[in-house]
């Protein structure tokens, strides 16, 4: 073998390994497991629902469990503290708020769109005054999501949390949600905005109407990893436009006013 060979086919094998590995297939992704299961745990400053306060200023303890299966179907239940219908005078004894929801939630095609359908019932156990309405509630909803922003409407199908202020049914009452989550960068902040619609079907007027428009501010940071993966602290302030003459408990405190929140919640 000349001398040229002898250097030229070292170049030629190095090169061609060289190219047999820039041309080798990436290490694929882990799959999605097909099932998944969730908990959650959380301490709040104080329990707001929709813009109305459900703990009259004391704070919150939250939790719930969630399963999700790869084809898009999830169900879960969570539960809080709630003092408002003893504050309000409609049960004798009720301090809790227990909810089972289920649903699909799937990507649009290849784009950044995607849906959630689902149904939620709101349980309320305790003894409730001879003659009160029930507050437990069934209803449906339908979200689209795209990237951080969402739009999302949802359908009661019995009386809305036990509420008939123009002394008629109020299923059918629908609520409106737009809202923000907005990461910022890989900083693990999420910066979080909503608005509110509710319309509550046989409303009342003037300072008997229950239907109103809420907002919310805020931001919240998750740490990323270590010992404390999935720790998330947030703050937020809720506002809105509700009648306080419909929201003001027997206590004599306004539910609606505007309020901060501060809470802590861990995902496992």
């Amino acid at each position: 073998m000349s001398i040229a060979a002898r250097l030229v086919l070292p170049a030629v094998v190095l090169v061609a390994a060289t190219g047999a590995h820039a041309q080798a297939p990436a290490p694929s992704a882990p799959p999605t497991p097909e099932h998944t299961l969730t908990a959650n745990v959380g301490l709040f400053s104080e329990y707001i629902f929709r813009g109305i306060a459900q703990t009259a200023g004391k704070p919150a303890v939250q939790g719930g469990f969630d399963y999700a299966h790869a084809s898009g179907f999830y169900a879960g239940t969570w539960a809080s503290n709630a003092s408002w219908l003893e504050d309000f005078g409609v049960y004798t004894r009720s301090s809790m708020e227990w909810d089972f929801y289920a649903g699909f939630k799937n990507a649009i095609g290849d784009s950044d769109f995607a849906y959630d359908v689902g149904t939620i019932y709101y349980y309320y156990p305790g003894s409730r005054v001879p003659g009160a309405i029930s507050a437990d509630t069934w209803e449906l909803y339908a979200a689209l999501n795209w990237k951080w922003l969402g739009a999302k409407v949802s359908y009661s199908l019995d009386d809305y949390f036990g509420a008939r202020p123009a002394g008629k049914k109020t299923d059918g009452t629908l609520y409106w949600d737009l809202y923000a989550n907005y990461p910022v960068g890989e900083t693990g902040f999420t910066l979080i905005a909503h608005f509110g619609i509710l319309d509550v079907s046989d409303d009342a007027s003037g300072d008997a109407k229950a239907s109103y428009e809420d907002w919310k501010l805020g931001a919240s940071y998750t740490v990323p990893d270590g010992v404390l993966k999935g720790l998330e602290v947030g703050a937020y302030y809720s506002g809105n436009n509700a009648k306080r003459g419909f929201y003001t408990d027997l206590t004599g405190y306004d539910t609606s006013k505007d309020r901060g929140v501060v809470y802590v919640k861990k995902t496992f």
